[in-house]
């Protein structure tokens, strides 16, 4: 067996240029937390629909529109009187006294790319690049990235990574890192929940065969824990080098080991989305600020009837179960679950038959972290086509996860050109909720 070296094995990887040791990422914490900065033990589980899911066959179906405009599916009544979902979340229906939904997210970009940006930072992309290809850089830190900014990249108390990003089949658009705020905050990055996570951010040096080799890797994880004791460095290193090790060989480390779990809790969550919501609740209750799930592929211009039939279904199914279990685990107060994407659909059903995209109106569902439940918050037109009372902007959204996560939505860094940046422009909490 390849022997790992203490310096070998604290090596983070999937940090860009300029990596930093995970050792370094400790101090980046103990910084921050000396700076006076409030820490909370909340946390926020953004599932983001990538490619934006239709409001009208999701959450807002208007079911009295003409046929043409109405959902595809029908509709399915929910415990909130006058509301329905439609017709593939009849679970989800059960729940909705335990959620607020949000139909009147707004903005002004149609584009991927641009929408993408807007709803994971809360800020534009500059006017210039409004409707382009989403080939673009990102401008403005995420979300996850501010937490991790002022939370520090790991959790001090478990090692468990601040901002966790659950990697998908898509490959997303830009809105997830940290840009100027600095690549530490940047996410840390895992596979999707078939592999073992652990394998996508540790730099570890063995060869490409033992990497896929699970077992391999569990064993070199305990070679190394032994190697310590006997060679006696472990009593030889400083307070973060020794912090460093156990986010590797202790609650860090088992956060990320979803065989940890019983079998019968894995068997409930089942496969897919699922089981990456399950590692998203064990993160989230072993430390992590903030962690993004980004399902879909949502873009149904055309086929929404087999692109909704194959998505929609896991989806109802697993946020039904997370809701299940977050309660029964008494963590309904600590984590937030925001279900959500970048834009909508068109109202009109189009030749594919599907929705194309549509920037007015956009929809998302909250559940748990503290906020009031069983609120719909905003109306939109006959049509689900424009927003009749109550906008909500992407500032408000932001602000509302940041309240939740007990930091000041006016919380400002220093810009490279050298002057202070709100991270939210203009916006408070949404007041209905909070």
């Amino acid at each position: 067996m390849h022997t790992l070296k203490r310096r070998q094995f604290l090596q983070v990887g999937a940090l860009g240029a300029g990596a930093l040791t995970l050792e370094n990422l400790l101090r980046s914490r103990a910084a921050a937390s000396e700076s006076g900065q409030t820490v909370r033990n909340t946390s926020v589980i953004l599932l983001f629909l990538d490619g934006g899911a239709p409001q009208h066959e999701t959450f807002d179906p208007k079911p009295d529109a003409p046929v043409e405009y109405r959902s595809i599916f029908g509709t399915t009544p929910t415990r909130l009187p006058g509301v329905h979902f439609g017709s593939h979340f009849p679970r989800l229906a059960e729940h909705a006294d335990r959620m607020s939904i949000l139909r009147t997210l707004t903005h002004q970009d149609g584009d991927h790319g641009g929408a993408t940006h807007w709803m994971k930072t809360g800020r534009s992309w500059p006017p210039e690049f409004l409707g382009k290809a989403p080939i673009i850089p990102q401008q403005h830190p995420s979300v996850g990235s501010v937490v991790a900014r002022v939370r520090g990249a790991v959790n001090s108390r478990t090692g468990v990574p601040n901002y966790v990003r659950v990697l998908s089949n898509h490959g997303g658009y830009p809105g997830d890192d940290a840009v100027w705020l600095g690549q530490a905050f940047s996410p840390f990055r895992v596979g999707r929940s078939r592999e073992n996570p652990m394998l996508s951010n540790m730099s570890l040096r063995v060869s490409r065969e033992q990497l896929q080799d699970r077992q391999s890797l569990l064993r070199s994880f305990d070679t190394f824990n032994r190697s310590l004791d006997v060679s006696g460095t472990s009593q030889a290193m400083d307070g973060f080098q020794q912090q460093a090790v156990d986010v590797l060989l202790g609650r860090a480390r088992e956060a990320f080991d979803l065989d940890r779990e019983p079998q019968t809790v894995r068997d409930r969550y089942g496969n897919g989305l699922g089981q990456e919501l399950l590692l998203a609740r064990r993160l989230c209750e072993a430390g992590a600020g903030f962690v993004t799930l980004n399902n879909g592929y949502w873009d149904f211009h055309g086929g929404i009837i087999p692109g909704c039939n194959s998505l929609c279904p896991p989806l109802d199914h697993a946020v039904s179960v997370f809701l299940d279990d977050v309660r029964s685990r008494g963590l309904e107060n600590d984590i937030l679950l925001v279900v959500t994407g970048e834009f909508g659909r068109t109202p009109r059903i189009n030749g594919g038959p599907g929705r194309d995209h549509w920037a007015p109106v956009n929809d998302a569902l909250l559940i748990g972290g503290g906020l009031r439940m069983g609120r719909v918050v905003g109306e939109t037109d006959a049509r689900a086509a424009y927003v009749r009372s109550r906008p909500i902007s992407p500032d408000e959204f932001f602000a509302t996860l940041l309240h939740v996560l007990g930091i000041d939505p006016r919380v400002q860094f220093t810009h490279p050109s050298g002057r202070p940046i709100y991270m939210i422009e203009d916006g408070r909490a949404i007041e209905e909720v909070v």
